[in-house]
């Protein structure tokens, strides 16, 4: 067993603890989040249930209030026993001091529903991405250099951690067992994952009748990451009507298996209407689904570049709910003509973020940041983040930067 990896959502957790009464952990199934309830240092004192116990479950059936004994308490899988929200939004109702309910479990539509419904008002949601680079290189003791970029721009640059982000990287991605090397095949790990996943927490989201369709579009989903999701086109490709394949991905998203991304636009309303990106959650588990078994097949591939800018974005997801929750993250299409894969929103400004796998980079690399710098006066600087190691700023708002200085 590995030692344990401190996570970088740990110190929010504790802070969100020390300010409401309910804080509510959700994430895809086998990230950590049980690990981290029960691991980290300053949780150890909390009692502690989880409902896959079937005894833990019976009881909180029977006898909620008696189940919820104790000053403070954390309970695990709470989506199994969603009754017990209600008797929870009665005990915070008399009693609101702080940190008195840890909730966490593999998001659902049931768990979503009973909690926004039961505890508005009384309680926060955190969401536990996959490890990011810096979790799994244990550097999170220092604030990441993408936090204090986006506050300061013109900080010191100091390429000297800029270690390129190797393939390897991101066929493994960021699930705990795999990224941490604790099994020897992570295809194997990979495909107990996906029978996991289509025969016991599908059927607790929704009732599918056709599980091959279902793992059909999954797959077909994979192949598709990072690109504008068009619907019609996936569902005829997984010959699904278009009303199923979009259940069917709102299935996925809410239980955390992919991300969608809003194109960034003028008018917020609007981003409702266009057509986002699609992610998978770790770029590990798209590799799988893709048929990408190891690092030599991924950087061989035509795939390669967007299996390494899924690996960046899970590692934007990660970095950004940790230190910066009040930040949005985009991306910006005009028409097919100019695109730049991140748009970081923070308060009415804005940083742009175009990925490159390569370790060189030329002119024609700048061309569509250039274009979102002229059409976009609030963007405090647009960076070409390249896989390579040397920092260099190449005008006013405009920086190529190591990729692997950006995730530090």
């Amino acid at each position: 067993m590995t030692d344990y990896c401190s996570r970088e959502l740990g110190a929010r957790l504790l802070a969100a603890l020390a300010d409401m009464p309910v804080v509510v952990l959700t994430g895809m199934r086998q990230v950590g989040k049980s690990t981290l309830l029960q691991v980290q240092p300053e949780l150890r004192g909390r009692g502690y249930l989880t409902l896959d116990e079937f005894a833990h479950l019976e009881e909180a059936r029977r006898n909620p209030e008696t189940f919820l004994r104790g000053e403070t308490v954390t309970i695990d899988e709470v989506q199994r026993c969603p009754e017990l929200l209600s008797t929870i939004k009665l005990m915070v109702d008399r009693d609101r001091r702080p940190g008195r309910f840890l909730l966490s479990g593999s998001a659902n539509i049931l768990l979503l529903k009973n909690i926004t419904e039961s505890l508005a008002g009384r309680a926060v949601y955190l969401t536990l991405h996959p490890f990011n680079r810096r979790e799994i290189c244990r550097t999170t003791g220092s604030e990441p250099f993408l936090i204090r970029f986006m506050q300061s721009p013109e900080i010191a640059l100091d390429a000297a951690t800029a270690r390129p982000v190797e393939p390897s990287e991101a066929v493994l991605g960021g699930m705990p067992v795999v990224c941490l090397q604790e099994v020897r095949d992570p295809s194997l790990w990979f495909k107990g994952f996906e029978q996991t996943y289509l025969e016991r927490d599908l059927r607790e989201l929704s009732q599918v009748a056709d599980l091959i369709s279902f793992r059909h579009l999954l797959h077909l989903a994979a192949l598709r990451t990072g690109q504008v999701l068009k619907t019609s086109e996936l569902a005829r490709d997984a010959k699904l009507n278009t009303p199923t394949a979009s259940r069917y991905l709102s299935l996925l998203e809410v239980s955390f298996v992919l991300q969608r991304l809003l194109p960034y636009l003028g008018k917020p309303s609007s981003r409702l209407i266009k057509s986002p990106k699609l992610y998978l959650t770790d770029s590990g588990l798209a590799c799988y689904l893709m048929g990408l078994s190891d690092a030599h097949s991924v950087s061989n591939e035509a795939l390669w570049g967007a299996v390494f800018e899924n690996y960046v974005a899970q590692n934007l997801f990660s970095l950004l709910e940790a230190h910066s929750p009040l930040s949005n993250i985009f991306f910006w299409n005009v028409q097919g003509r100019h695109e730049v894969d991140f748009i970081i929103e923070t308060r009415g400004t804005t940083i742009a973020i175009e990925v490159k796998a390569a370790s060189r980079w030329g002119d024609k690399d700048l061309s569509h940041l250039l274009t979102f710098l002229t059409s976009n006066p609030n963007c405090r600087a647009a960076v070409l983040a390249h896989n390579g190691t040397k920092a260099v700023r190449i005008g006013e708002h405009l920086w190529a930067l190591p990729l692997g200085l950006l995730l530090s």
